[in-house]
């Protein structure tokens, strides 16, 4: 029961990384700058999502039913 209790402390305490800046590995460096940028991307403007990468969701909601419009591309298989 010890070992268990010992292990589950041990797998708490590895899963708590420390939270620092990020930083490329020894010897390597950043992506070069996209053509036309003035300046290199920093790692933190690296890691953002483009509105492409990750849009906005649509949160509209129906409220009562509504009939469909006929689909003129929703053929019987052939």
């Amino acid at each position: 029961m010890r070992t268990v209790l010992l292990l589950g402390l041990g797998l708490a305490l590895a899963a708590c990384g420390s939270r620092t800046e990020l930083t490329p590995p020894e010897g390597a460096s950043l992506p070069v700058a996209p053509y036309g940028a003035p300046d290199q991307p920093t790692s933190e403007e690296l890691l953002e999502l483009s509105t492409l990468a990750a849009p906005e969701r649509s949160v509209e909601l129906r409220r009562r039913s509504e009939e469909r419009e006929d689909d003129p591309f929703d053929l019987p298989p052939e």
